[in-house]
């Protein structure tokens, strides 16, 4: 079997070998989006497919949603070329379960791939029509949170940022230059409303996307690229709203023994790539069964039923911001960024290896129960208790879905202050400092020491991708095995 839209008919051949197909139209939900956009998302990446493009594919067979997502890449352009259109946009979702079981579906709510690149004229002329779109309701981001980065660490603009200023709408080749840019299409095709939802992993990030979007649009002003009522717009939330959200699903980069098991069923072609910019990507795309996706009710456009969505909260802005905290600055994250790199200087692969350790799992629920869980704030609609329980019982235990302590080393200098500082700054207003915590300390050693790029044995090894590579390599020079 090939995964495109003719194979697809063969709904028999797929049932057999025990893969889920869509149960609606996929082309006629393609061919409405195309027409009539919608929703849009950018960022297209593997947590894309497997949760966002997951929940609109529930939304399309429930009759919820009657249109699919137009996607739009605007930093590697491979994925476009390699996993969407040579596959007509379908997807192949593998849930991986504790027990070792699994849910294989196809998914056929991704309607078209465009790239936002300057050089693609083509796709920016079809970009520039979609945003003026009146039918748009929202704009979705996982473009990690590298892609708001608007400043260098002394405060002044990164040299991207300001070649967007400088090169203005036309020129724009950052994702927020690109995404400023195509907003000021749509104020003038009209200013019709839209939301821009940014469900990336950051503390506040609706708040972060708007000050980014803010930033580009007052230089372009100041440049006179843009008209000052351009910016009032992009101020005015009944015209663009910036919901907040929180989202969690663990999903690891494609295991290349799952594309062999999809093989063996019969689906060819599924093998998992790394493309020129270290996207680890494939046809297919595996995570965790467990997901939150809490969002904000602030859409100046209307919506889609999103709450229907299995995982999906709708709330109001407050209790976001509490769910994110649990999630972000007591549970979930701040175990995995204390393990994570720990995991990696000491020479294991897998993040549930590393908790068979009884110190490393001790240090991993000293972080959680002891310093983060008793300053979470308890959002209402989650049990900050419950949703630690079932981390420790079930996801981080899950063997099969492969998560490696390498990707959980990424990024880290840009989530510490939120994954750890919160908590620290907690403790120290109630208790004068953050002297009594041990876990937090010892998370930020060793990831410091993993910064040396070199495991206990002596074996050197290539660090996760993160911004500060460098600077922190050399800062540390002197340090030696």
């Amino acid at each position: 079997m090939e995964l495109n839209l003719e194979s697809l008919k063969d709904v028999s051949a797929w049932e057999q070998a025990g893969i889920g197909v869509p149960a609606y139209d996929v082309e006629a939900a393609a061919r409405l989006a195309r027409e009539r956009p919608r929703w849009v998302h950018m960022g297209i990446g593997n947590i894309f497919r497997v949760f966002i493009a997951g929940i609109a594919d529930e939304l399309l067979a429930s009759g919820d949603l009657d249109r699919g997502i137009t996607c739009v890449e605007a930093y590697d352009f491979e994925i476009v070329d390699r996993i969407y259109r040579p596959f007509d946009n379908l997807g192949v979702n593998v849930i991986l379960y504790g027990d070792g079981s699994r849910d294989i579906r196809v998914t056929g709510s991704m309607a078209e791939a465009v790239k936002a690149c300057p050089g693609e004229n083509g796709d920016m002329e079809r970009l520039k029509e979609i945003f003026r779109s009146e039918d748009l309701q929202l704009v979705s981001f996982t473009i990690t949170e590298k892609g708001y980065s608007l400043y260098a660490s002394d405060g002044s603009f990164l040299p991207g940022t300001v070649h967007d200023i400088e090169e203005g709408p036309g020129g724009a080749s950052g994702a927020v230059g690109i995404l400023t840019a195509m907003l000021l299409e749509r104020y003038r095709g009209g200013g019709h409303p839209v939301a821009l939802v940014s469900m990336d992993n950051v503390s506040r990030n609706g708040a972060l996307l708007q000050e980014a979007v803010a930033a580009i649009a007052r230089e372009w002003a100041g440049r006179g690229y843009v008209p000052a009522g351009f910016t009032e717009w992009i101020a005015d939330p009944s015209r663009v709203s910036f919901p907040w959200t929180m989202i969690d699903k663990i999903t690891p980069r494609p295991a290349a023994g799952i594309a062999e098991d999809l093989e063996r069923l019969g689906l060819r072609n599924m093998a998992p790539l790394e493309t020129g910019k270290r996207t680890y990507i494939a046809p297919f795309a595996n995570a965790e069964e467990p997901q939150y996706l809490v969002i904000e009710d602030a859409f100046s456009n209307g919506r889609p039923v999103l709450e229907n969505g299995h995982g999906v909260f709708l709330a109001d802005r407050e209790t976001v911001d509490k769910a994110e905290r649990m999630k972000v600055s007591s549970c979930l994250n701040p175990v995995h960024s204390a393990l994570g790199p720990l995991g990696v200087v000491l020479g294991i692969e897998l993040f549930p290896d590393l908790l068979k350790d009884p110190v490393l799992l001790k240090m991993g629920k000293t972080v959680l129960y002891d310093e983060g869980l008793p300053m979470a704030p308890h959002p209402g609609i989650l049990s900050p208790n419950a949703f630690a329980d079932e981390l420790f019982a079930d996801r981080f235990p899950n063997e099969y879905l492969g998560d490696t302590n390498l990707r959980l080393s990424t990024d880290v200098s840009k989530g510490l202050g939120v994954r750890f500082g919160v908590t620290m700054k907690a403790y120290a207003g109630i208790y004068g400092s953050a002297e009594r915590l041990t876990g937090i300390p010892l998370g930020i050693a060793a990831w410091l020491r993993y910064m040396l790029a070199v495991d206990d044995a002596g074996n050197p090894y290539e660090l996760a991708p993160d911004p500060m590579n460098e600077e922190l390599h050399d800062a540390l020079a002197s340090l030696k095995f």
